[in-house]
């Protein structure tokens, strides 16, 4: 399966301000958790993986999508790890406010 990420992060940010964009961030960690673990688990994502299109994806996928953000190795994603995740996968996002810093 090949799925195409097109990026809309970076006209979310100019539309929402920060503010908004991190509140929708938390909205979609909420989307896609399990309720009683706080958590994205592979089960969570299996169950929930209509809302990202993806429901076609074996559970190898799922894992690896999971594997790609799970920072503790747990095997799951915590609120952080998925914020940690979306910025990674939106490199524009990161660009801009790196110049921002004065090292």
């Amino acid at each position: 399966m090949n799925i195409v990420f097109e990026d809309f992060f970076p006209r979310m940010v100019e539309k929402l301000g920060a503010d908004g964009f991190l509140n929708e961030l938390c909205k979609g960690f909420r989307l896609l958790m399990d309720e009683e673990k706080g958590l994205i688990t592979l089960e969570s994502l299996k169950k929930n993986s209509a809302a990202l299109g993806v429901q076609n994806m074996s559970d190898d996928e799922f894992r690896s999508m999971l594997s790609e953000g799970d920072l503790d190795g747990d095997g799951s994603l915590d609120q952080m790890e998925f914020c940690v995740l979306m910025f990674r996968l939106s490199p524009h996002l990161i660009d801009p406010a790196t110049t921002c810093i004065n090292v």
